[in-house]
């Protein structure tokens, strides 16, 4: 453990941001796999709204650097792919 104050503020701090990190990725894993459930069961208007949640969620994880902006594109290029070829 830490000696110093601002050391030990640190580490408080730290602890608190991996938490929410943690609840925010844990939610858009779950958005990605509630798409690819109504993808695989040919459900294409609810594969459509968890379609624009789950890209909000990853746009914003991206946005706060939870994930490398291009892991965020890489997963919605493929989420996109899939709900064009379910779509048609």
């Amino acid at each position: 453990m830490a000696n110093i104050k601002s050391a030990k503020k640190r580490v408080i701090i730290n602890e608190n941001q991996r938490v929410k990190q943690q609840a925010f990725r844990s939610s858009m894993r779950s958005a990605i796999k509630e798409f690819d459930k109504n993808i695989d069961a040919n459900n294409v208007d609810a594969a459509k709204n968890s379609y624009a949640l789950a890209m909000k969620k990853v746009d914003k994880a991206a946005s706060k650097n939870m994930i490398h902006k291009n892991a965020a594109n890489r997963a919605k290029s493929r989420m996109h792919k899939r709900l064009s070829a379910v779509a048609q």
